[in-house]
């Protein structure tokens, strides 16, 4: 489809961090944006705020007259989050509609611009958010799709007025394998979706596509490890390639040296925790170099890049509590966060509220999970929240809390969850999780600021 010729987009399942940025895309495009999901929250009522029309009620009468019948200026975007039973899905399918993926329309949107694609099963949402607020803050420019809402911009979306773009690229469901980016990243190839993809090998050969379709002249930057041959590798202490080096905490800040062979970068001061940001900024950096910006620019924007929501937000910060939120929901990404919590705040207890994503994922990584959770001190476990999955026999918050060594351990609900920090209000407190974890937040910064 050419993009030029969409006038109407309808999103099924609108609400959702990447379907959202695509609709605030064509809102700017002067497009009628309508869409459905299946409750409002705020990033909807945001949307609506914005001129998006979007139904709660998943019903084909429902559907405003301008998207009942297919037409060849009319977009359909649907998320594989929705159920295959669902009323509007299917009146679009029985309708005659093509309808098309998230990744499909960024596709779409990217063909004939400069692409630059993040990929990876954790990180890209951070370094994506980086690379977009570099080039912004520099004045270099781009438009950017992110899958949260980056911080010094309160949107998941940014305009731009010349023609490069950044996408984080999903491998969910081998969705990144409709781009063709101009550089690309790899943060990371940790086995996912295992319900989708069965087991690491397929998920790595679906990484191993993605890095195929950079186009001749394109730059690729994988982290340091991965099971992937590139020319450009970055991480940690990696002597072959880019790398961090000198990194200390100052103030309670990371700070670090860029070194690339040809550019070195002193004494970056990061105001995101955690070394696995630093290998984060090691590939924003390395693009940034690569479109041609100067060192001494990237460090400035770098310096004042404030995150994503969700991705090790400070939500309390005081002489008395610190209470983080995080999006972590698989076992290395708790372990990166846990391990920044323990390096900012050696010696404090550290108490974790989480919340398991998928009963795949939690029967998949059970043990992984156990064993990162064994290490912090006081841990509550919510059910698991299922998204888009059924129940499977066996496997639930008792089977994972099950195999977690600490002695202080519990399985509470969201309202038990509220009396017990009311209670015990604890000096250091993470919340982490994908699922609806988000909605505790604002009870729990009210319960610390009572």
């Amino acid at each position: 489809m050419e993009l030029q010729a969409i006038k109407r987009v309808y999103f099924v399942g609108v609400g959702g961090i990447g379907m959202s940025a695509l609709a605030r895309y064509f809102v700017m495009r002067g497009c009628l944006v309508n869409g459905y999901d299946k409750t409002s929250t705020k990033l909807c009522a945001a949307l609506e705020a914005e001129g998006i029309s979007i139904c709660y009620q998943d019903s084909a009468e429902s559907i405003a007259p301008e998207f009942v019948a297919p037409s060849d200026s009319t977009l359909i975007v649907y998320t594989p989050a929705i159920p295959a039973n669902s009323a509007i899905l299917n009146h679009f399918r029985q309708a005659g509609f093509k309808l098309h993926k998230r990744s499909e329309v960024l596709g779409i949107i990217s063909a004939g611009q400069f692409c630059i694609a993040v990929a990876g099963t954790h990180g890209k949402t951070t370094t994506s958010a980086m690379i977009a607020h570099i080039l912004k803050a520099t004045g270099f420019d781009c438009t950017a799709f992110l899958g949260g809402i980056a911080s010094n911009y309160n949107s998941n979306f940014l305009a731009g007025e010349n023609n490069v773009v950044v996408v984080e690229a999903d491998e969910y469901d081998r969705s990144f394998l409709t781009l063709h980016p101009d550089i690309a990243v790899i943060t990371s190839m940790d086995a996912d979706h295992l319900d989708i993809y069965g087991d690491a090998a397929q998920l790595h050969e679906s990484f191993h596509l993605f890095a195929g379709q950079l186009k001749p002249e394109g730059s690729l930057y994988v982290k340091a490890g991965l099971p992937l041959t590139a020319a450009d590798t970055y991480g940690i202490g990696h002597t072959s390639g880019v790398s961090a080096t000198n990194i200390r905490v100052e103030a309670g800040h990371f700070v670090f040296d860029y070194e690339n062979g040809s550019t070195s970068i002193l004494g970056i001061r990061m105001l995101l925790p955690g070394r696995h940001n630093i290998e984060n900024a090691l590939a924003a950096v390395s693009v940034a170099l690569k479109v041609g910006i100067e060192g001494g620019e990237i460090k400035k924007a770098l310096e004042l890049f404030t995150g994503v929501k969700r991705r090790f937000e400070y939500v309390v910060r005081n002489a008395d509590h610190v209470y983080i939120d995080d999006y972590a929901h698989h076992p290395e990404e708790l372990k990166a966060c846990f391990t920044a919590v323990r390096e900012l705040f050696p010696g404090s207890k550290l108490t974790v509220i989480f919340q398991p994503h998928l009963f795949t994922r939690t029967r998949d990584f059970a043990e992984a999970f156990a064993q990162v959770l064994s290490t912090v001190d006081d841990l509550v476990l919510l059910d698991i929240y299922p998204a888009r999955e059924l129940p499977i026999p066996g496997i639930n918050a008792e089977y994972l809390l099950d195999m977690v060594t600490i002695q202080d351990k519990k399985i509470l609900n969201k309202t038990q969850v509220l009396g017990y920090i009311e209670a015990k209000s604890p000096a250091l407190l993470v919340t982490v999780g994908a699922g609806d974890i988000d909605t505790l937040v604002e009870p729990l910064k009210a319960i610390y600021h009572a």
